[in-house]
């Protein structure tokens, strides 16, 4: 039987999200009890000006992909993310704000940091196209090379 894992470096996703906070302090309590390093990442599409002053609604991004919409909506889903951090007594070695599609995000960073955990938040499928498209959740479990963690909503506080 093999010694378990020390968890040197932990990577979690934020989208700003309601599952975003839960899933957040999760990796921070975690990082801070095994006196790790937390690495943030927020994926996010990239917006013209324009098209970011139209979405006023960004933050939390579309809940399909988990990406959230312009650079404004990631750069408040990241200060929210290190504020439940910093409440956790996590060491935050860095908080990312990645353009591009949140499973490569996480994958690339836990990568590039060497970290032996990645913890993601998880909705309930709720949609015949959630379903067939997959989850970020899913897709990093079925392509990472180090122990992923998945928080799921608390059944009554399950975003809408």
């Amino acid at each position: 039987m093999s010694a378990p894992t020390d968890y040197r470096v932990v990577v979690v996703g934020t989208d700003g999200s309601g599952l975003a906070g839960p899933t957040v302090a999760r990796a921070a309590w975690l990082a801070a009890r095994e006196d790790a390093d937390l690495v943030i990442v927020c994926a996010f599409a990239d917006l013209s000006r324009r098209a970011e002053a139209k979405n006023v609604a960004t933050l939390g991004g579309d809940i399909r992909i988990g990406q959230v919409l312009g650079r404004a909506a990631a750069s408040e889903a990241i200060a929210a993310a290190v504020s439940v951090a910093q409440a956790q007594n996590a060491t935050i070695s860095a908080a990312l704000l990645v353009d591009g599609e949140p499973a490569a995000a996480l994958l690339e960073t836990a990568a590039a940091r060497e970290a032996q955990l990645i913890v993601v938040g998880a909705r309930h499928e709720r949609s015949l196209a959630e379903r067939l498209l997959g989850s970020v959740a899913l897709e990093v479990t079925k392509r990472a090379t180090c122990d992923v963690l998945v928080v799921r909503p608390v059944p009554d506080a399950a975003p809408e």
